[in-house]
């Protein structure tokens, strides 16, 4: 399997100090400050990134869990929602929550809930994040 490398630079101090995020890919590169992770500020921050990587990889792994078993999607959804508290022992990421919206031909609800509980547990960005409650809210919608 390749390895996947992404690179970060940060100049200055914690609140005034500013820095940039790059994918070894070149796919992406992007400013982060104090505020844009802390506050409300421009730029991206690591929970961001941390949210489309999983949404990125659960979306995957439902699109494979379901094609093998002969169920191929027409589109799956997924938006990661980070969780960051920050409290006494200082910040961490407490909880990640996969919003997810799947058309899938010839599919009852149950049956797609099953799959998705499976990817959120198996996606490997899951696993990595395995002392963070990940939650997903998953939603079958109706083929047009």
């Amino acid at each position: 399997m390749p390895e996947r490398t992404a690179e970060a630079e940060w100049r200055g101090n914690l609140r005034q100090g500013r820095g940039t995020m790059r994918f070894g890919s070149g796919a992406y590169e992007g400013e982060y400050t104090y505020a844009s992770r802390f506050e409300e500020g421009r730029g991206t921050n690591p929970e961001e990134l941390i949210g489309a990587a999983h949404a990125g990889c659960f979306s995957m792994a439902l699109a494979g869990d379901l094609a093998r078993a002969g169920h191929v999607p027409e589109r799956i959804h997924t938006t990661g929602h980070v969780h960051l508290e920050t409290g006494a022992g200082g910040a961490r990421i407490t909880r990640v929550v996969l919003e997810c919206e799947a058309e899938v031909p010839d599919l009852d609800e149950t049956t797609f809930q099953e799959f998705a509980d499976k990817a959120s547990k198996n996606c490997p960005v899951s696993r990595a994040l395995t002392g963070v409650e990940v939650a997903v809210n998953a939603r079958l919608l109706t083929a047009k």
